[in-house]
């Protein structure tokens, strides 16, 4: 697959309306509007094509930001909608490519700490946080120490405001984006893996939409061997420069 990473201001309308009917082909719930909102709010967008067909098999957005807390300065990747179609789904093109942009895109704030935000309604995206990230958070190995609870639940309020729970961590959205059937099942024999039955037991109500919110660290020295490699790995992503950067 080919990958391409496009700031938001100049992704193509044909491009808009791939993405929007491959998330749809995939969650109950999508309204074109609802969908152009939160594209909105990304600054940046992960394109992942088929060579052969130029079809659009992949993608996530991504809003990448500067701000402060606690007194310090800190940069913060937040992700949007991020989908890949089943077909691709034995490809590491995302994983790799998605390393591989968010590397370009923290030389935009050298200096800064760089954090993921994310949050999850499937186990296949928390999961993504285990195989590549040696510290994050929820997690079942240990508590989460009160100052990335802090973090976390203030990057959170401030990103999806009254959606978001801190009680319990999740977001809930009024209009949610529920999993097709046969997506949202947990494959038999990966209901017994500790990540998995943890992200069920933090979040219960996931096959309704709810979003459980997830913090890391992005540094390399957080990476996993498996997070080293794909850091590592020549990457056929190409980046779409824009004049002024966000």
């Amino acid at each position: 697959m080919k990958s391409w990473l496009i700031p938001l201001a100049k992704l193509q309308p044909s491009d808009r309306t791939a993405m929007y009917d491959l998330l749809e082909s995939h969650f109950q719930g999508i309204k074109w509007d609802s969908f152009l909102a939160d594209l909105e709010r990304k600054n940046w967008v992960l394109l992942l094509k088929d060579e052969t067909s130029n079809s659009l098999k992949g993608f996530s957005t991504i809003m990448l930001t500067e701000t402060h807390f606690a007194g310090e300065k800190i940069s913060v990747v937040y992700s949007g909608d991020t989908i890949v179609d089943p077909s691709a789904w034995s490809s590491t093109t995302l994983p790799r490519t998605w390393i591989a942009a968010v590397n370009f895109l923290r030389q935009q704030y050298p200096e800064n700490k760089l954090y993921w935000l994310l949050i999850c309604s499937g186990f296949r995206t928390y999961r993504f946080l285990p195989t590549f990230w040696k510290d994050f958070y929820p997690c079942y190995k240990e508590n989460t120490p009160l100052s990335i609870d802090n973090l976390m639940g203030s990057l959170a309020e401030k990103y999806y405001g009254d959606f978001y729970d801190r009680t319990t961590g999740i977001v809930r959205f009024k209009s949610p984006q529920i999993l097709r059937d046969g997506l949202i099942e947990i494959p038999e024999g990966r209901q017994t893996n500790p990540h998995t039955q943890f992200f069920t037991t933090k979040n219960p109500d996931y096959r309704f939409g709810d979003e459980l919110v997830c913090l890391t660290e992005i540094s390399y020295e957080n990476l996993t061997s498996a997070g080293k490699r794909m850091w590592e790995s020549e990457s056929s992503l190409e980046i779409v420069q824009k004049s002024i950067l966000v």
